[in-house]
């Protein structure tokens, strides 16, 4: 006789419940990543419109936001700056950029960009900076600057003076910088830590002061005080800022290496009222007879004599060995000295 007991049949809920989680999670994730999204866009925006009520004006051509479904990345075809601010138009055009940043680490963005970049200045002045490869990226913890790094490959800088003749280049095999907040006085004053480095540079205004035709390599440590200034980009109201707030640009560690040359340098350059280098620069060199076709050896020893014996002007007291001291390196007035003898140089033209 068979059990009359109804067979209870076992539901099919496990069997479905993994992909129905799924499918939630995904729609979860999908509608976070749509808001983030969103909020990138509304904040690109608001600081497109607070440059234009600068008077200066950013231009990305089809701009778009996407990324999907862990990263969010911005890309524009092209980027344009325009300003009047101060006369004379300024334009700066640049290629193709990407900015990107994982859904999980908002605060470390990684920018690329195509070059050329080019700008017509004031006073008709141009630039056109040139790169095979490069690469940036920032750290952010919340809205506060942690870092920021920018690696060139093989970067090539022209510019043209109205007047000048020929443009004047500078290249490189490769160089890099690097900005911090200084641990002890980033609160109190906003100075900024910056390191520069450059391989295989080539630079018309130094051949002119040393001459021996060799490739130079730079290593450059210097701090940058009142750089709050510079919290919304680089641009000639910033600068203006930074000036007006005693910005100063301390050297302390400048080493120039030019086939068998060394220079070594140490100091502080500013702004002057005309928006032109001002300061003074204390250095050493070894290696080198003459600089911008002087004698160094007889200038050393004349001046010397006239100083009575203080021909680095004391700033050169800790001189690796080997190095000989030079008179200060003095900017101003557009002008650049060499103690009390005034460099064959082209004047310094004011940066904005």
């Amino acid at each position: 006789m068979s059990d009359p007991t109804p067979v209870r049949r076992h539901g099919r809920f496990w069997l479905y419940a993994p992909f129905v989680l799924l499918a939630l999670l995904a729609a979860g994730w999908s509608g976070i990543w749509g808001f983030a999204r969103s909020k990138v866009d509304q904040e690109l925006d608001a600081g497109i419109a607070r440059e234009a009520n600068a008077g200066r004006n950013w231009t990305c051509r089809d701009r778009s936001v996407g990324g999907y479904p862990f990263r969010i990345e911005v890309r524009c075809a092209s980027l344009t700056l325009t300003s009047s601010r101060w006369g004379d138009e300024v334009k700066i055009d640049a290629g193709p950029a990407v900015a990107v940043a994982q859904i999980w680490t908002p605060g470390h963005i990684i920018l690329q960009m195509t070059g050329p970049m080019l700008a017509n200045l004031p006073q008709g002045r141009k630039a056109a900076l040139d790169w095979k490869e490069l690469g940036a990226s920032l750290h952010l913890s919340g809205l506060a600057f942690e870092r920021f790094s920018l690696v060139l490959g093989e970067p090539v800088l022209t510019v043209t003076e109205p007047g000048q003749g020929a443009a004047e280049t500078w290249r490189a095999s490769a160089a890099e910088a690097h900005l911090r907040p200084n641990p002890q006085r980033f609160a109190s004053d906003g100075t900024v830590d910056l390191a520069v480095n450059a391989k295989g540079g080539v630079l018309p205004a130094l051949e002119a002061l040393i001459g021996n035709g060799q490739l130079a390599d730079l290593d450059l440590q210097a701090s940058l005080s009142r750089a709050l200034s510079f919290r919304r980009g680089f641009n000639p109201d910033a600068l203006e800022a930074w000036r007006t707030a005693g910005g100063i640009v301390d050297v302390t560690k400048l080493v120039l290496v030019k086939g068998p040359t060394r220079l070594e340098a140490s100091g502080q350059v500013t702004l002057d009222d005309a928006h032109r280098p001002a300061g003074k620069v204390v250095a050493a060199v070894a290696g080198v007879d003459r600089i911008a076709g002087i004698k160094v050896g007889g200038l050393t020893a004349g001046l010397g004599a006239l100083l009575g014996g203080r021909t680095g002007d004391g700033g050169q007291s800790n001189t690796a060995a080997g190095l000989s001291p030079l008179p200060p390196l003095v900017l101003r007035e557009g002008r650049v000295f060499l103690g009390p003898l005034r460099l064959p140089l082209q004047p310094l033209q004011p940066l904005y």
